[in-house]
């Protein structure tokens, strides 16, 4: 059964057919003028620096144009990363969404992959930047999720642009997915796409084109997420080429983490989704534990590093669970990338 997110996205896309759906597209179309109208006058007041504050270290955002995953996770902690190897004291600054007590499946996520980088959850960035920089003498802070919340001065915008959902085919919300319009991307400092490895040649070519005649003064690199890792295995990601798995995730975009897995040589022989920044019950589990045990004989059962750490089970009825760990490679552009990013880069610290 498909879960409300991905009814809504089948109807957006045109997927969903007849009459009464046709009637609720051209509904939500109607109402993206009012929204559109909103997100324009908001921008505006941003745009003169109404309400705007500075947190007194350089502040780097990671975002997007659109709802729904384009990988900011594994570019949040690539971007950490690289200030750390310089000598930096970095902060992550994220609103938290999704979670229901204590941190969020993010925050777990990069606090497993980067122990010294502190992570602050505060739907208040603006006093979570200043909670960092007064008592964690952060020098750097990295804000996820950040291209809209403009309430917290940035001086680098990162914005991600998903290669197998580009915004030139996209609407604003609620008509599609689109939190503000394309033609914001004149704030971004550089560009990344993403998932470049799962969107065809054509469609790559497209975008490129697309970018550089709406945007031919941006920086561009373009990226995809790798599996690294299979977390709960000592084997390598490769070894599940052959194998046969049962899949779940609850994450923003689970049909990249399908692709990843066939990408791998895994067969799918059964695959669940559940809505983003999901919270697993007893009752999910006991339910996933019927599942798995309905896979055939030999399945193993496969889920996101995201999904993970919020259950931390070894297995499920008897089947080895492992998670799959990814990160973001870049395919073309590193070079633009780093350059940009060492522009704000504060003057190295000895630890």
């Amino acid at each position: 059964m498909a879960s409300r997110a991905e009814a809504y996205h089948a109807l957006i896309r045109g997927e969903t057919r007849g009459p009464l759906a046709a009637l609720a597209r051209a509904g939500l179309r109607l109402a993206s003028v009012p929204y559109g109208l909103g997100v324009w006058w908001r921008n505006r007041r941003y745009d003169r620096g109404v309400n705007v504050h500075r947190a007194g270290v350089p502040v780097v955002s990671v975002g997007n144009l659109t709802l729904g995953g384009t990988g900011k996770t594994p570019c949040v902690e690539w971007v950490a990363r690289f200030y750390r190897d310089l000598g930096v004291q970095v902060a992550i600054l994220s609103r938290g969404y999704g979670a229901e007590a204590g941190r969020n499946d993010e925050a777990m996520v990069l606090e497993e992959n980067l122990p010294d980088v502190p992570h602050l959850q505060d739907p208040d960035r603006v006093a979570a930047a200043g909670r960092a920089v007064e008592e964690l003498e952060s020098e750097l802070l990295v804000l996820d999720d950040g291209f809209q919340h403009r309430r917290l001065h940035r001086d680098l915008d990162i914005v991600l642009i998903d290669a197998t959902a580009p915004p030139s085919r996209d609407r604003l919300f609620p008509g599609g997915t689109l939190r503000e319009p394309a033609a914001s991307l004149k704030r971004a400092g550089v560009i990344v796409i993403t998932r470049t490895d799962q969107a065809d040649a054509k469609a790559t070519n497209k975008l490129r084109d697309w970018l550089t005649r709406r945007f031919p003064d941006k920086p561009a690199a373009w990226s995809e997420h790798r599996p690294t890792e299979l977390i709960g295995s000592p084997e390598p990601v490769e070894s599940l080429r052959g194998r046969t798995v049962g899949a779940f995730c609850g994450i923003g975009h689970p049909a990249a983490f399908r692709r990843t897995l066939e990408d791998l040589g895994a067969t799918v022989a059964d695959f669940r989704t559940y809505p983003d920044h999901h919270p697993y019950t007893l009752a999910d589990v006991d339910d996933l534990r019927a599942w798995a045990g309905r896979l055939p004989p030999d399945a193993a059962v496969a889920t996101t590093q995201k999904d993970w750490v919020k259950l931390r089970l070894s297995d499920l009825a008897g089947r080895p669970l492992v998670a799959v760990r990814v990160g973001l490679v870049f395919r073309e552009g590193r070079d633009v990338f780093e350059r940009a990013l060492r522009t704000v880069a504060p003057p190295a610290t000895d630890d």
